[in-house]
């Protein structure tokens, strides 16, 4: 919706990312990110944690599957999402609120780690991929002009005649 404010957490999982069906089929994942913030005290020349923030998250359909096959508890990531709120009500009566992330975008954070990213075919696009997943020729294959050897051709990429 236009007009939503989107954030972005960086932190640690807690847990395993958690993956389930709904009941119409559609695959969710829920996960929490802890973050703490850390400020340096020029005083004790300390570094000081504040409160941890634990946020509730969750991904959605083919993202919820990706997470679940990629991502494993303690590693850092990078969540971009909406922040929902939404109140129910336990078995003894209570009300409770709780705000949970929805996440748009997710990664690895590689300030501390090294990730490896694959492609994955999408269904249900015209010509049965969105992306070219086959392997590229090499850059002193025959064929390969010589002006175009230095450059990697990103298939991704759209090609402009400037």
């Amino acid at each position: 919706m236009v007009g939503e404010t989107v954030v972005t957490v960086v932190g640690n999982l807690t847990d395993d990312p958690e993956i389930r069906n709904t009941p119409s089929g559609d695959a969710v994942t829920h996960f929490t990110v802890a973050s703490t913030p850390r400020t340096f005290d020029r005083q004790s020349n300390e570094w000081r944690d504040a409160d941890t923030l634990f946020l509730h998250c969750s991904a959605w359909r083919q993202m919820a599957e990706h997470v679940a096959q990629s991502l494993a508890r303690g590693a850092r990531v990078i969540v971009q999402g909406r922040l929902h709120q939404r109140t129910y009500e336990t078995r003894e009566g209570e009300k409770r609120t709780i705000i949970e992330l929805e996440a748009l975008e997710i990664g690895p954070s590689l300030r501390y780690a090294a990730a490896t990213v694959s492609k994955i075919s999408r269904v249900g696009v015209p010509g049965g991929t969105l992306f070219d997943t086959g392997p590229s020729a090499p850059n002193d294959a025959p064929g390969v002009p010589d002006g175009e050897k230095s450059a990697p051709h990103n298939h991704n990429s759209p090609t402009f005649p400037f």
